[in-house]
């Protein structure tokens, strides 16, 4: 049991410090829009920032097939202590970029990529090798150790919340976009050394020394479980999705809703918190009857909610009614994203956990979750109606629910 707490602290900094700087990243979005693409319109200098931030999305299946593919030969322990420097060193490009009006937006917009770029490949390998070293160090209750790697997001959300409340609520505008914005960058520099000297402690799981190797991961990942690969990424669809759509909320509030900026962290502060403190509840239910169950409830109610609760805050958009809409998104997301590890767990082999389940997780991020900022504003400046993003998310709701069906049925997967 000891060896499992120390396990969800070692896990839980990287995944905290890779979560905290992807929310801040885009809790600023419309401040770095401002700041590195001056040139062109409000829409389209967002939409340049969101697409920024997607493009790392692209390069994360890659992570995660290097970075899965050493864990699986190598060990959790030595994959956890790279990604956790890496993201540092992504974090830190950030904190440092120059802006437009310094080096000219080609050079500004270009080290903006590379920061997102060097995040992006090391967050495709931490879910894969955290989450791995998570469940194989509690193996008789893979769900509630592993749903630590979504409450950890919740503590990353509070924590990027506050920052963004407590620095739009108490700078002029001068100071935010001149220096304020870099502060919770500079903060999360700070938690990866410490990440880093967590992890250098730690012990190789027992599954891990104990499982008969594979000369490649990757390969017999790809070759012998395609499949369980595509449902891992048709399963984390309505939960990535559900992660960024709170994400989106800050800009939601300004862009379309007209609210003050600190509308969107006070929910999100609020809506973390419920995650930080239902999911570990909701991975102990799904260790008792099965991920998949709670699952498939929790895909259902997202389905029929979305729409009427996009309804309402655009009907009544108050920092009362949004704060409200997001910590009930922040409940579905726990319902749903919390038991996802320990399906994965039950969905791929020791020899190739690591990598299966990092690909898949990272195709599924790709292709529903790292475009969603861009697709929410272009959904919006199209129709003009601030509820279409709606649509989409009951669209993804569905898929992810038919996937867990479908996942339960032919793998036995609880």
């Amino acid at each position: 049991m000891r060896t499992a707490r120390k396990a969800v602290i070692a896990s839980s900094v990287g995944n905290a410090l890779e979560w905290f700087d992807i929310i801040v990243y885009s809790s600023f979005a419309v401040v770095i829009s401002e700041l590195f693409f001056p040139e062109v319109s409000g829409f389209a200098a967002l939409m340049f920032t969101f697409l920024t931030f997607a493009v790392s999305y692209l390069v994360r299946p890659l992570g995660a097939a290097v970075i899965g593919n050493w864990a699986d030969r190598h060990g959790r322990k030595r994959a956890l202590s790279f990604t956790i420097l890496l993201m540092t060193l992504g974090t830190g490009l950030m904190a440092a970029a120059p802006t437009a009006a310094v080096v000219g937006p080609v050079a500004a917009g270009l080290w903006l990529l590379g920061s997102r770029l060097v995040q992006g490949f090391s967050a495709g390998g931490e879910f894969g090798s955290a989450t791995t070293f998570l469940i194989e160090s509690a193996p008789d209750r893979k769900a509630f150790y592993g749903s630590w790697q979504v409450a950890t997001q919740g503590a990353a959300l509070v924590l990027a919340s506050a920052f963004g409340l407590g620095l739009t609520t108490t700078l002029s505008r001068e100071d935010l976009y001149s220096w304020g914005w870099r502060v919770p960058f500079l903060f999360g520099m700070l938690i990866g050394p410490v990440g880093w000297y967590i992890r250098r402690r730690m012990s190789e799981t027992h599954d891990f020394e104990t499982a008969e190797k594979v000369s490649s991961p990757i390969g017999t990942a790809l070759s012998t479980h395609l499949v369980r690969v595509l449902a891992a990424a048709g399963a984390v669809a309505l939960a990535s999705l559900s992660v960024y759509l709170i994400l989106y909320m800050p800009t939601f509030a300004v862009d379309s809703l007209g609210l003050p900026a600190y509308a969107g962290f006070l929910g999100g502060i609020i809506a973390g918190v419920v995650t930080l403190v239902g999911t570990p509840f909701v991975g102990r239910l799904a260790d008792r009857v099965g991920p998949g169950r709670v699952m498939v409830v929790a895909a259902v109610a997202a389905a029929v909610l979305a729409w009427p609760l996009f309804q309402l805050v655009v009907a009544v958009p108050t920092v009362a009614v949004l704060t409200v809409v997001q910590v009930v998104f922040g409940a579905l997301m726990a319902a749903y994203f919390g038991p996802l590890p320990g399906l994965y767990a039950d969905l791929f082999p020791t020899n190739v956990r690591t990598t299966g389940m990092a690909v898949g997780y990272n195709l599924g991020v790709l292709v529903f979750g790292g475009f969603t900022g861009a697709i929410f504003t272009f959904l919006i400046e199209v129709t003009g109606s601030p509820t279409a993003p709606s649509i989409y998310f009951v669209g993804i709701a569905i898929v992810s629910l038919v996937t867990v069906l479908l996942a339960r049925r032919s793998y036995r997967v609880r």
